[in-house]
């Protein structure tokens, strides 16, 4: 039985920042901005979705990336991530 009404408002909830937001990402400087602008938003949304605080992951991949072979940037990624051990 289909939930009546309201069965979509997790996702609403979800994009609702997006949607907010949107007029004033409209003046984003350029298209490549805004297409910088989309993939570093949908970095930090998914790695929400996997888990993690998006500033402790953005630092710590920032803080890796200059020194991460080439072969194995896929550990970078949201769903793949493990916190470096100190």
């Amino acid at each position: 039985v289909p939930l009546q009404g309201t069965h979509n408002n997790w996702i609403e909830n979800q994009i609702r920042p997006i949607a907010i937001g949107r007029k004033n990402w409209l003046f984003a400087g350029s298209l490549r901005a805004g297409k910088r602008a989309a993939a570093i938003m949908s970095l930090i949304q998914s790695a929400r979705l996997n888990g993690h605080e998006p500033y402790a992951y953005l630092k710590d991949v920032l803080t890796r990336l200059p020194t991460q072979p080439q072969s194995r940037i896929g550990e970078l990624l949201p769903h793949r991530w493990r916190p470096e051990s100190t």
